[in-house]
C-alpha cells in the first residue's frame, strides 16, 4: 500500500483551504503540515487497527496536539492549524452518500451511512475536545502551582 500519496494530497487540501481562509504567509506550510501528520497517523495506524473511527479519533488527537504546540510556538491561536488540518479528515463523502442513499429511496443504506458518518464526525469533535480540555487543564494547574511558589517566595522575603 502506498502511505505517501494520502499523505501528499492531504498537504495539499490542506494548503488550498489555507489560502481560502486567508491564514498569514509565514503560517501557510505548517497549517498544511498539520494536515499531512494527520493523515500519516491515520494512515499509519491502519496497519494495526481495524475500526476507521478509532482511527478518525487517533488522527484528530495528534492534529490538536500539532495545533496546539504550533499555536504556543508560533504565538497564534489554535485554530488557524486546526481548521486547516482537520479539512481531509471531514467525512463530506459520507454526507453526500447519506443523502443520496435518502433521495433514491434506499433508507437501510442511508441510515447506516448517516450512523457512520456522525460516528466520524463525534470522533473528530472528541479528540479536539480531550486535547484541548488537557491543555487547559495542565495549564490551570501549573499556573496555580507556580503562583503557590510565588507567594511562599514573596511571603518568605517579607519576614
Amino acid at each position: 500500500m502506498n502511505y505517501i500519496t494520502p499523505c501528499l494530497y492531504a498537504f495539499g487540501a490542506s494548503l488550498a483551504f489555507a489560502i481560502v481562509f486567508n491564514i498569514p504567509r509565514n503560517k501557510l506550510l505548517l497549517a498544511a503540515l498539520g494536515g499531512m501528520l494527520g493523515q500519516l497517523v491515520y494512515v499509519l495506524f491502519q496497519l494495526v487497527i481495524s475500526n476507521d473511527v478509532l482511527l478518525y479519533l487517533l488522527a484528530t488527537i495528534a492534529i490538536s496536539l500539532y495545533a496546539e504546540v504550533l499555536a504556543r510556538l508560533t504565538k497564534s491561536p489554535t485554530t488557524i492549524y486546526l481548521a486547516v488540518a482537520l479539512i481531509p479528515l471531514v467525512p463530506g463523502g459520507g454526507i453526500y452518500y447519506t443523502m443520496l442513499y435518502f433521495i433514491n429511496g434506499e433508507i437501510d443504506l442511508g441510515i447506516s451511512t448517516g450512523i457512520h458518518t456522525l460516528l466520524i464526525s463525534g470522533a473528530l469533535a472528541v479528540g479536539i475536545i480531550m486535547v484541548s480540555s488537557t491543555v487547559n487543564l495542565v495549564r490551570k494547574v501549573m499556573l496555580k502551582g507556580s503562583s503557590k511558589i510565588g507567594k511562599k517566595l514573596n511571603h518568605g522575603k517579607k519576614t
